[in-house]
């Protein structure tokens, strides 16, 4: 008698893979969305006195930090049915802004990539909602994790080459960057939206996840208010640096002495990528829920110090201009990224608290892109005259000494709160 076909989906082992290479590929197809203008640098065009490109980068940040704001509720409370379609129509706006951005004049393609930014800062927290509340969420979170570490690269190599060996102008390049990844992003959301939810076996494991309410939310942050505020201030700290980092490495590189190589982008961070996903799947293996939780404020510390000390090193010319780049960036990544999959994840396992990770990875996201705008009005508008590379490293070590507080702090609130319910 004939085996009954199974799909590969009833496989929790191919489930795990698919749901990864689908969530990551997803991600890294929205980066090209966003992404390859900073591969341009836009030499010699000024705008109110100040260069176009701080001006690009300001207002597509401002729109996507409008963005997590507004997905605190929008991601929070959408049902899973229409997550899919949701990511497809807010990649296509974005998109659509590329266009203006291509065809309009200088004044106003400022504007338009503020339409960029502001639909894209929710596509994180859909696609992770997929995926958490899982046995498997730690692989799963740091595959979907590295993709931005490795797509950013990546789009912005293919920003270079569109420019570089196709004459693509660089108003053109970013929209024609997003059409190059238009198949690969529907082939791949639509498997995402084939993965089947968290079984019984998950919700036992990691508490079940539902939409959460208003009213629901912010009961949640009473109840643990000086822990999520310390987090909350850490990830202030390494969203600025990290964005900052990825924005201007242009401009950093080219101050390294590398301004002409488009291969160093992905080169240094397709090394930061498997670093990455190597640790943070470790933690898959560590099953009590509370002792993730807590390594996982151990990672963020050690993260913080890497990116310090690889500054100090460099400063002292100890270290090459790509073992800084590779420090800094392991080093952020490694604190950036518990807290876009793991982090809270853990923290609803760990307090068997039902709700979604995806209130509070929006909650830390809007007022760390909040945190990432200060940083870019203070060193263009707050008389702050350092060149790029100087501005980098002293970020650097201004993360390492006060995100050392306040992820310290959050250590042992949450672990007298562990102890005080038992765990």
């Amino acid at each position: 008698m004939p085996t009954a076909y199974q799909s590969p989906l009833s496989n929790k082992t191919a489930l795990t893979l698919i749901a990864t290479l689908a969530a990551f590929s997803t991600y890294s197809c929205m980066y090209a969305f966003r992404k390859p203008f900073t591969a341009a640098t836009y030499q010699g065009l000024v705008f109110a006195s100040l260069d176009l490109k701080i001006w690009l980068v300001i207002a597509q940040l401002i729109g996507y930090t409008l963005s997590k704001f507004i997905g605190i509720r929008f991601v929070s409370e959408l049902g899973r049915n229409k997550r899919a379609i949701a990511i497809l129509a807010l990649i296509a706006l974005s998109e659509i802004a590329l266009l203006l951005f291509a065809i309009l004049p200088v004044p106003l393609k400022i504007f338009a990539l503020f339409l960029n930014g502001l639909p894209l800062g929710m596509v994180w927290g859909l696609v992770f909602s997929f995926l958490e509340g899982r046995k498997q969420t730690e692989f799963m979170g740091a595959g979907l994790s590295v993709s931005f570490i490795f797509s950013s690269g990546m789009v912005k190599s293919a920003g270079k080459w569109l420019m570089s060996s196709q004459g693509v102008s660089e108003w053109w390049m970013p929209f024609l960057t997003g059409l190059l990844f238009l198949a690969p992003l529907l082939l791949s959301t639509w498997l995402l939206s084939r993965i089947p939810p968290p079984d019984t076996e998950d919700e036992l494991s990691r508490t079940p996840r539902k939409p959460m309410n208003a009213e629901e939310r912010s009961a949640f942050f009473r109840k643990f208010s000086f822990g999520l505020t310390a987090l909350i201030a850490v990830y202030i700290l390494l969203t600025a640096f990290r964005d900052f980092r990825d924005n201007f490495a242009a401009e950093i590189w080219t101050a390294l002495g590398f301004g002409n190589t488009p291969s160093v982008f992905t080169t240094s961070e397709t090394i930061i990528s498997f670093a990455v996903l190597l640790i943070m799947s470790a933690l898959m293996l560590v099953k009590n829920n509370a002792r993730a939780f807590l390594l996982n404020h151990a990672l963020i510390l050690i993260g913080l110090l890497l990116s310090g000390i690889s500054a100090l090193l460099y400063h002292f010319q100890l270290i090459s201009p790509l073992q800084l780049m590779i420090g800094t960036g392991l080093g952020v990544y490694m604190g950036y990224v518990p807290f876009n999959c793991i982090l809270f994840d853990r923290l609803i396992a760990a307090f068997r608290t039902p709700g979604n990770a995806g209130f509070l990875m929006y909650l830390s996201d809007s007022f760390g892109y909040l945190g990432s705008v200060a940083v870019l009005f203070y060193k263009n508008f707050g008389g702050n005259n350092l060149p790029w590379l100087p501005f980098f490293l002293n970020s650097a070590l201004y993360m390492m000494i006060f995100g050392g507080i306040g992820i310290s702090a959050a250590f042992f609130y949450f672990a007298k709160k562990l102890r005080t319910a038992g765990n």
